[in-house]
This record gives C-alpha cells, structure tokens and sequence, in this order.
C-alpha cells in the first residue's frame, strides 16, 4: 500500500470528523467514529480516559513508540463556507483536531498493512487537549509502563507557516502555562470620606505595577515569561471607596522553574500590599500544562533523514500544549505542520471562527509520520 493510496479515505474522516466537533471528555460520536474505522482496519481497540482510544500494531520487539492525535473541538461558531460545515450549533473545530485524527487513522491503516515492523506502534486518541488536559490523565493510566513506550510523537496542524513545510525546534516550543484569580477585599466608604475605608481598587491598581516589575526586575532577561491580568471586576458605584475587586490572569514561561519563582513573587507582593492597605487579598493558582520540550537527540535524528527538505526552524511559542505531559514520561517531538495557503485561501488562524485546511495537509502528515518511523528504525 501506498500512502497516495490513504488519502480518499483521509479526506472522508476529515469531512466526517468536522460534522460533530465535541468538547473535552464530552466526545462521544467522535469516540465511536474512530473506533468504527480502527474495527474496520482490522485493530483490536481500547477505550482510555473516558471517551480516548488506543489502537496498537506489535513488533518483533519488545520496544514501542507512540504516535498522538487530539480529538476535542471547540465552543466557537463556524463562519466557513465549507459544504460539511459543524452540525453541531456553536461548536466547531476551530484548531485542526478533525485532520489530527483523520492523519492518525490514514496513517494506522497504512501501518497495519505491513506484514512486520521492527517496533510496536501505539496510536493515541486524545481526548480533552484544549482543556482540561486529556493528555495527564492518559498518562495517569499507566500506558507508558504497560505499553514499553520509550518515544512519543505529535503534531499539529499550523496555519502561520506554508503547507508543505514543517516546523520544529529542539528544546522548547510552547510554554507552561497556569491561572490565577485574585481577590481583594477592604472596606467599602463614601468617596468623599475615603480615610474610612480601605481601597481594594486602589491596591488593585498597586498589585499590577508590582507584578510586572517581576518581570523586568526580578528575573534573568534571558528567561522568557508573561504575567498577565486580563479582566478587572468590582466597585458598586463612582463615588463609593469599592470593597471587593477581583482580578484575573495567566502566567507563561518556558521554564517550571521561573513558573514556580513568579508565583513566589506573586505571593510575596501580595502579603506586603496587605499588609500596606490593611486590605486581604487571597490568589487561588491553577497550574496549567507543562512547557513542550523537543528532545534534542530525537530532533538530530529527524534532521539526518529527508524531512530536513521541509524542516524549519521555529521560535519557542508562548501557547499551551498538553502533549508535554507525554514528555514527562519518555522523550518526545511535537511538529507544527504548516496549513498556510494563500491562494486557496486557507489563512485564518487556530481558533479563528473561519479557520480551516486544505486536504494535501492530511497527506503532510501521514508522510511525516512515516518519516519518523524510518527514522526510528520502525521499518
């Protein structure tokens, strides 16, 4: 079997993946979808965090790499003009996790038609990439262990860079990422008789100077990292001293260590501001993913083998990717597949109500994958 041979029935799980995106651990007809074509192939499949699947092609030996594709969709409606728009009201696959899944099942269907492989394929179907992070509890499942995986590839599919190349970098490619809710609370005053009480907006605006001056004073210029407050709610009224403020906010680095130092300082800031306007302020910190780091001895290899062809050099990225819960376990490589295609018009951005791909990307990825076995010594 050739992999031109795959690409009809790529294009079909892509058309019919589109049709019904579903949220994080809520995907139920993309579950049973993939496992109807998996049967079909031939596969004995297993059910893993709820609504994943694991499909496996055993080797002659003992040793087994794993292969990732994310199945959620998102809470955005689609504005495309494509003719298998979302049946789904106000969801839609907005960041290519419908081609992840088709270029996962074209490419185990081209691995089950080998009579033998050197080492055992494992295919992953994701659940919950975009939130709350399928990937942890997969891992969470003991497959690593069960399954001798010693190497995990992803990708994804990446409309800032031109269909046909791929993006990759060793080290880090996307960041850790966490939450924080902050809340201040004083004593509410008439404005004209603000010695009675104590400003939890003023101490607000206070807690944001404070907090980028972490940033610019507090650690190394080398070290990338983003403190971000994004929305500010509170106060009753123009001229009331406002007794409760909540802020909300993100915090980015490439590093678990500097994570770890800028929620330190956070805390510090805030036990001094306190103190300073007699106001109590409470942060409740929600550690996202962890940073995605490429493993370098793995990248050299894939730099040796024709992929170097289409391989570009990308800067690290400031979004969020739980495949790097995998590379917690074994070492790893995560691909941006390029989708950028200015003449077909396929230039909208991830999570854009009007994103979409053209189909040749699903067989982009199918050979990439296939690389990477030849890589790897699969065959």
């Amino acid at each position: 079997m050739n992999i031109e041979d795959i690409k009809d029935r790529a294009i079909k799980h892509k058309i019919e993946l589109h049709k019904f995106p579903e949220i994080g651990f809520q995907e139920f007809k993309t579950s049973q979808y993939i496992i109807n074509e998996l049967t079909n192939i031939g596969y004995i499949v297993e059910r893993i965090a709820g609504t994943g699947i694991l499909a496996y092609k055993k080797g002659t030996s003992s040793e087994v790499i794993a292969f990732r594709a994310d199945m959620d969709g998102l809470k955005i409606k689609e504005e495309t003009n494509l003719k298998y728009k979302s049946q789904m009201e106000g969801y839609m696959h907005a960041c290519g996790h419908d081609g992840h899944c088709a270029i996962l099942l074209g490419f185990a269907e081209y691995i089950y038609n080998m009579k033998n492989i050197n080492k055992g394929v494992l295919f992953i179907f994701q659940p919950a990439e975009e939130n709350p992070g399928g990937a942890e509890v997969v891992v969470g499942e003991g497959i690593f262990n069960r399954y001798n995986i010693t190497s995990v590839f992803g990708l994804h599919i990446y409309p800032e860079i031109n269909q046909g190349k791929i993006g990759l970098r060793a080290g880090a490619l996307t960041a850790q990422s966490g939450e924080f809710d902050i809340y201040i609370e004083g004593k509410s005053a008439h404005g004209a008789m603000p010695q009675k009480g104590n400003d939890a907006l003023v101490t607000s605006a206070q807690l944001i100077n404070a907090y980028q001056s972490i940033i610019s004073r507090s650690m190394n210029p080398l070290d990338s990292c983003v403190i971000n407050i994004g929305t500010i709610k509170g106060g009753e009224a123009r001229n009331i001293i406002p007794e409760k403020i909540l802020l909300e906010g993100t915090i980015r680095t490439f590093s678990q260590e500097v994570y770890k130092e800028i929620k330190k300082k956070m805390l510090t800031i805030n036990s001094g501001l306190s103190q300073m306007f007699e106001v109590d302020i409470k942060i409740i910190f929600r550690d996202m993913y962890p940073p995605v780091i490429n493993d370098k001895k793995l990248v050299d290899k894939i730099l040796k083998s024709k992929l170097i062809e289409k391989i570009i050099e990308i800067e690290p990225m400031m979004i969020a990717e739980d495949f790097s819960y995998y590379q917690l376990e074994v070492p790893g490589i995560f691909f941006m597949l390029g989708a950028r295609n200015d003449v077909l018009g396929h230039i909208n951005p991830l999570h854009s109500s009007k994103f979409s791909f053209d189909n040749d990307v699903l067989l982009d990825g199918i050979r990439l994958f296939d690389e990477i076995c030849k890589s790897m010594n699969v065959y």
